[in-house]
């Protein structure tokens, strides 16, 4: 019995669509090197035009929420002593009028300006020059405000390969982050205040809204919140929180499946 042939249409189907699949995913590769150049050359810019300065804040006028025991065993104490970020935002405004805060976060490349519209969608796939870019910008969710804050206030980015955004937020994870205790709290200036955040939970879950809840109606609600969040970290940190507190929260993609967040109580706060 003879073999039968594969009709050479088929050959060239199988051809033109194989030719179309590689083409498609070199398009990517380039758009996506693009992107990257592009984002680079803005943060290479930023870091030159940006004015950020440390400033004193004697910690018994500008502490938050201090907790009613002074025991060791709570970093607080700690770093309600050290000092703040300050940021001109007259240059930022001038490039992205959207620019709402600057946020720094040791042991990572975090250390940008951040953005708020009136959705979650823009900054996804707009950088912060507003021009299209996949690579997106770190934004405040659009139910935040600067200014009078929520018991949780939200940002995020993309967790980029190449660390920008919020790709080394990874780093977390990292025995080299953890080791160092000056890498728990976060800075973040607006053009109204300088403030201190230091951070109490980080972990991986599946993609979910709960954790992104802005505000409580009860205080149970709240506290409830709270107990979950921080039983979920996957590393131990000496810090208390309770309802009176206000929470930053940091949100990213580690992969297809699961967000990193990173979840830190406001300690010290400055008017300018």
């Amino acid at each position: 019995m003879k073999k039968r042939k594969t009709p050479t249409w088929c050959w060239f189907i199988v051809l033109c669509v194989s030719v179309f699949v590689f083409s498609l995913a070199g398009f990517k590769i380039l758009f996506w090197h693009q992107d990257n150049k592009d984002t680079a050359k803005q943060i290479d810019d930023l870091e030159d035009e940006v004015k950020t300065t440390e400033v004193e804040a004697p910690a018994e006028e500008t502490m938050v929420n201090a907790p009613e025991n002074q025991t060791p065993d709570n970093d607080y104490w700690n770093y309600i002593k050290l000092p703040l970020i300050n940021v001109d935002f007259n240059e930022l405004k001038k490039k992205n009028s959207d620019t709402v805060a600057f946020l720094k976060v040791n042991g990572t490349n975090i250390n940008y300006p951040v953005v708020q519209t009136n959705d979650n969608s823009y900054y996804l796939t707009h950088s912060y020059d507003k021009q299209k870019n996949d690579a997106g910008w770190v934004f405040l969710d659009y139910r935040n405000d600067i200014n009078n804050l929520s018991q949780n206030n939200v940002i995020y980015a993309h967790g980029r390969y190449d660390s920008t955004m919020f790709g080394s937020l990874k780093n977390v994870f990292k025995n080299k982050w953890y080791q160092n205790t000056d890498n728990y709290v976060l800075h973040l200036s607006t053009p109204t205040y300088n403030s201190l955040w230091q951070i109490f939970s980080v972990y991986k879950i599946p993609t979910e809204t709960y954790y992104i809840t802005t505000s409580f109606g009860t205080t149970e609600s709240y506290q409830k919140f709270l107990t979950t969040i921080q039983s979920r970290s996957e590393l131990k940190f000496n810090a208390t929180v309770n309802t009176n507190d206000k929470i930053l929260t940091l949100s990213t993609c580690y992969n297809d499946k699961e967000k990193v967040v990173l979840h830190a109580k406001l300690i010290k706060q400055q008017a300018k």
